[in-house]
């Protein structure tokens, strides 16, 4: 009996029952016994499912191919996933802003997929109010910009009703009005090229580049471009002469800046070169108020000259200390003689001079020029009976018309 037990025992031991597949379904198992022991157990196939699995060894797996597909799929995927994620985000915002709306936030009544969009690229809460509020304004400028419109043409057609209805039941003739809007540019310009022709010159010296500041460098060019546009609606204006600008200096990248385009076709003449290598010396005059000279006459066949300068601190003496070293005889503006001056510098702006210089030139009337010295700075006229028109030698000049 133990010998028995011993041998069952090794039997059992050394025996295998795989577990075999046919067909490769799962409800087909059946056991199988081997004919040869193992050592130990392993999972034996059936022979109808290694048929189907065993392969031409030839007979390779597409491992490019299936990746492709595999990636195309994905991107597949992802598009839809980006693309309904996108509408998602826009719809949010849309409804973002429409919240803003109830909650009587400014922003546009209507606003379009690109706006939202651009919306959608502003991180914080703040920037994105502070673009729905420009919306929102350029929304009621182009509101406002359409009624006028629409009022504009109510009054028009209003206006050519009234006319069709009175007695000659003519329309009103508007020819000169459209010669005059279109005109009289080239009116400026004809006058402005006589002077460069025939004109007396005026000086304007550029060479204070050093005593101002960028910002007083900036008034300067301000003041100087109003002073070519009075010149230029003026009846005889004068031969304007920017001396001493230098090419790509200060002054000429801001003018250049300024007039764009129109700088060089400005009827202007620019030279880098100084006042004394362009004229005479005995015809030159500078105008500056801290010269001792006091400008009785104005006299047409003088060249005067005005130092291009802003100056903020009022340093004194800068305009004439260079007319002096340049050996040029200087004058100031009668100001003491004609206004009950009040406390502060006489210093005018160029705009300001030439003005006074054109009616000087003009009439000849120094009550007249002196009108365009700013109200603030005096008091009022005093008696000047004694400064006659005969006096200054400018009586038999009349003005232009």
């Amino acid at each position: 009996m133990t010998f028995l037990n011993k041998l069952l025992r090794n039997i059992v031991r050394h025996s295998v029952f795989p577990v075999t597949i046919q067909k490769g379904r799962k409800k087909d198992l059946f056991l199988t016994t081997t004919q040869k022991p193992f050592s130990c157990r392993t999972l034996i196939l059936s022979p109808a499912l290694k048929k189907q699995i065993s392969q031409d060894p030839s007979e390779k797996l597409d491992l490019d191919g299936w990746k492709s597909v595999m990636r195309s799929g994905m991107q597949e995927e992802v598009s839809e996933t980006s693309e309904s994620e996108e509408d998602f985000s826009l719809a949010a915002t849309r409804e973002l802003v429409e919240m803003w709306r109830l909650a009587g936030k400014t922003v546009p009544e209507n606003i379009s997929e690109a706006e939202l969009k651009t919306l959608m690229e502003y991180s914080t809460k703040s920037s994105r109010k502070k673009y729905l509020k420009y919306l929102a304004l350029k929304e009621r400028m182009k509101k406002a910009d359409k009624v006028k419109q629409e009022r504009r043409k109510e009054e028009k057609r209003a206006r050519m009703e009234k006319t069709k209805e009175n007695d000659t039941g003519e329309l009103k003739n508007t020819f000169l009005g459209y010669i005059k809007s279109q005109c009289i540019d080239k009116l400026y310009n004809w006058r402005t090229a006589q002077a460069m022709l025939f004109g007396q010159p005026l000086v304007f010296d550029m060479a204070y580049e050093k005593y101002m500041s960028h910002r007083e460098m900036e008034n300067t060019v301000n003041q100087l471009m109003e002073t070519e546009g009075w010149n230029r609606r003026a009846v005889d204006p004068f031969h304007l002469h920017y001396c001493n600008l230098k090419v790509d200096g200060p002054y000429h990248k801001e003018f250049a800046r300024r007039y764009g385009e129109a700088w060089n076709n400005l009827l202007v003449t620019v030279t880098e070169q100084s006042h004394i290598d362009v004229f005479p010396r005995d015809k030159l005059i500078y105008l500056t108020a801290d010269s001792p000279n006091v400008m009785k006459t104005f006299d047409h066949d003088k060249i005067y000259i005005v130092g291009s300068m802003v100056d903020k601190q009022i340093q004194t003496g800068i305009s004439l200390a260079h007319a002096k070293r340049l050996k040029l005889a200087t004058e100031r503006l009668p100001l003491e003689g004609y206004l009950k001056w009040e406390s502060g510098g006489k210093n005018l702006t160029l705009d300001q001079m030439i003005r006074i210089l054109l009616t000087l030139k003009d009439t000849g009337d120094w009550m007249e020029a002196l009108k365009f010295v700013p109200r603030r700075k005096y008091e009022a006229f005093t008696d000047t009976s004694i400064y006659s028109k005969g006096k200054t030698g400018m009586g038999s000049r009349t003005k232009v018309v």
